[in-house]
């Protein structure tokens, strides 16, 4: 019996030891991300966000911040300084009765990092001529550069393209444009060029503050980044989502301290005093937020820390309520 035991032994030893060159064996990598969407339910809604992707900003262009200040904001949120990545995010809202994207992100008008909404769209399992209406936060390039493809050709041929009637003056304005700084004209061809194959075919339309442009979406003004920055309220069986925009775009910074505000913002007073009234606002309802330059998938909670103090509380990834069962 000891004989067999022992001879048992050796072949397991022997076993093992011809598996050990397999267990070590090196596997290429993968060295491709995952695709870029987030799905979660509000109500009868399917909200999809959609990560366009991300780049990197000058910490130097926060306004109203010392240093000291902000090297500390940023370090004890773990987030580079001076280069500080931001996303670009924009989601897809199906009712059920609408396929509404907010936001088409930038394309490639800023560079290989950005520009995968519509691959994530895909990856998602919608199409762009399955969008029957686009709503536009404001019209920087970020935000309506995937409007086209490559060749200036319009993605969403079905869709009506909605924009906050001052934002779509004040950016389509050759005569403001002509009075702006050199270094912002180009913003502004960027938004004519994104709008001008819609324009011709009729499908660019404008709002005013307040509307309600499909069953359950309303704009809000939000104006300050922007003469017509609009925020879009979603709501469904009760459930609530403001999709904020670019109401922040330092969430380790912002959030903490809302008076502080970015050179891109065109009237920087008005920028904080949204700012400061939503963040109070959502801190105190306690509704889902999304915004276009938060941590993908840029969803979740503001929680009030204090006088004009807020924290980020990002919702965790969760099953579908339709397939939590299964």
């Amino acid at each position: 019996m000891q004989k067999f035991f022992r001879h048992v032994l050796v072949l397991a030893a022997a076993a093992l030891m011809g598996l050990a060159p397999l267990a070590q064996a090196e596997a290429p990598k993968v060295a491709t991300q995952v695709p870029g969407y987030y799905r979660t339910q509000l109500g009868q809604f399917e909200i999809t966000a959609l990560y366009d992707g991300a780049i990197e900003i000058d910490t130097k262009l926060l306004r109203n911040a010392s240093a000291t200040d902000l090297q500390r904001l940023l370090s004890r949120m773990f987030v580079g300084n001076p280069k500080m990545q931001t996303a670009v995010n924009a989601y897809l809202i199906n009712t059920g009765s609408h396929l509404v994207l907010v936001d088409a992100g930038a394309a490639k008008l800023f560079g290989p990092s950005l520009g995968y909404v519509l691959q994530n769209m895909k990856a998602a399992g919608y199409e762009p001529a399955q969008v029957d209406t686009v709503v536009i936060t404001h019209l920087h390039g970020d935000h309506i550069g995937g409007l086209n493809d490559a060749s200036g050709q319009p993605l969403f041929t079905k869709a009506k393209i909605l924009v906050a009637q001052a934002d779509s003056d004040f950016w389509l304005s050759q005569k403001i444009a002509d009075a702006a700084p050199a270094e912002v004209q180009p913003f502004f061809k960027m938004a004519r060029d994104s709008a001008a194959p819609y324009l011709a075919a009729g499908q660019w339309k404008t709002f005013s503050e307040g509307s309600v442009l499909v069953p359950g979406i309303q704009a809000v003004k939000a104006n300050g980044h922007t003469p017509g920055h609009t925020a879009y309220a979603v709501e469904s069986e009760g459930q609530k989502l403001l999709i904020w925009g670019d109401l922040v775009h330092a969430h380790a910074v912002q959030f903490a301290r809302p008076g502080v505000s970015i050179e891109f913002d065109i009237d920087q007073k008005q920028a904080i005093a949204t700012r400061r009234s939503i963040l109070k606002a959502m801190a105190a309802s306690k509704s889902l937020v999304a915004g276009m330059h938060l941590p993908f998938p840029g969803i979740g909670h503001v929680r009030a820390d204090g006088s004009d103090r807020y924290s980020w509380v990002p919702i965790e990834f969760a099953p579908l309520p339709t397939a939590a069962g299964q």
